[in-house]
């Protein structure tokens, strides 16, 4: 794990890359800070340590699958790192980052082997570096994955001394004949809807514009939430990867497709994992969406309507599964304290005359469209 880029030569006013505005001094003591978190998510497959150029994964357990395929994603944080940044708490961003890269691998069903994480930074602040990577670490190990790998770049001049951008890439490993997807999908299924902790990590351009534009301070006082604005909007992305995978474990072939709710908002992503033909028609009235999303709403002169295409709104997973085993998977899911509700059922067919979202980020899939008034009714397994 190369964790700072750089040479490794003490800092010095003599030595030109600290008068760049470089200090690897401060980069080798934020390594000393995060090994402990980063070493606790390394099982017996992590080769090596800390420091190295490359991190080392031992595939031989592979050979336990007929036909392994290794899934992978990257992805970043987004702006929700700017609210970070003001209040000064970066303990639960590295779990964000986790969900963004390692929440998309369980789609497809497979399980997480090891993630690589990159910070760039205006100035290493060796306390800041290890709360990120502690984060991150802290993720790995909620879902399974081994942190194997990453860099802390140090960009005087580029970035301000307190600004820093976060992005990860994760590895993940599925059997080729029991991969989720829209070719499992059937006429008939049923959706299944999991809550989400919040925004999540989607939509923070468009919170960060509503809160200055009311004049709110991160640091004010949020009466609807009990906590100050910067903490109620830090509220960690929930980590579906472990109860996802568990619940294929225990419901097995009834799981047909999981869809993530991230970039696009509901409509967009559920139909990224429908076959070409089909339909869903989402119920808002099954569920209320939670207050940090109709507070800020109010405070944008916005409809929740139109926030749909960017917030998750409460929803942070779709799951189709086969009608039969939709009570099960209903009640594995509220085992694991995940609320979940049915928002509808997949039609084909003629579909109802309406406007539909369709060929969201170049997937030609199904079509999906929210219907009805949002009102609330109980969730199993609230936590």
């Amino acid at each position: 794990m190369d964790r700072i880029t750089g040479d490794t030569s003490p800092s010095s006013p003599e030595n030109p890359y600290a008068a760049a505005g470089v200090d690897t001094a401060a980069g080798d003591l934020a390594v000393e800070l995060m090994k402990g978190a980063v070493a606790r998510t390394h099982g017996p497959e992590v080769q090596g340590g800390v420091g190295g150029f490359a991190g080392l994964f031992d595939a031989s357990a592979l050979r336990g699958y007929e036909r392994p395929l290794l899934a992978t994603s990257t992805d970043g944080v987004g702006t929700k790192v700017a609210i970070a940044q003001a209040i000064d708490k970066h303990d639960t961003i590295g779990l964000d980052l986790v969900g963004m890269v390692i929440d998309d691998i369980a789609v497809v069903g497979a399980r997480p082997l090891f993630m690589t994480d990159y910070i760039a930074c205006g100035k290493v602040v060796p306390s800041r570096i290890a709360d990120i990577v502690a984060g991150i670490a802290r993720g790995c190990s909620e879902t399974g994955a081994a942190l194997v790998g990453g860099e802390t770049a140090e960009h005087p001049g580029l970035l301000g001394p307190n600004d820093y951008d976060v992005a990860g890439a994760a590895t993940g490993v599925v059997e080729a004949s029991a991969v989720l997807g829209p070719e499992r999908v059937r006429p008939g299924d049923v959706v299944l809807a999991l809550a989400s902790s919040g925004p999540h990590s989607n939509g923070y351009s468009l919170i960060r514009h509503i809160v200055a534009g009311a004049g709110i301070g991160y640091g004010d006082n949020a009466a609807d939430f009990g906590m100050t604005w910067g903490e109620a909007l830090l509220e960690p992305t929930r980590l579906y990867t472990r109860p996802l995978l568990d619940l294929v474990d225990e419901v097995g072939d009834g799981v047909h497709a999981l869809s993530h709710v991230t970039g696009g908002g509901l409509a967009a992503n559920l139909a990224r994992v429908l076959p070409r033909g089909s339909w869903v028609e989402v119920d808002r009235s099954t569920w209320e969406p939670p207050a940090v999303f109709r507070v800020l709403a109010e405070l944008g002169d916005l409809s929740l309507t139109t926030t749909e295409g960017t917030w998750n709104l409460g929803i942070g997973f779709f799951a189709v599964v086969a009608p039969e085993r939709a009570d099960a998977a209903t009640a594995a899911l509220a085992r694991t304290g995940i609320a979940t509700w049915q928002v509808g059922v997949v039609g084909d067919g003629p579909r109802p005359d309406g406007e539909f979202e369709q060929g969201a980020k170049g997937v030609d899939g199904g079509a999906v469209r929210l219907v009805g008034s949002y009102g609330g009714i109980p969730r199993i397994g609230a936590k």
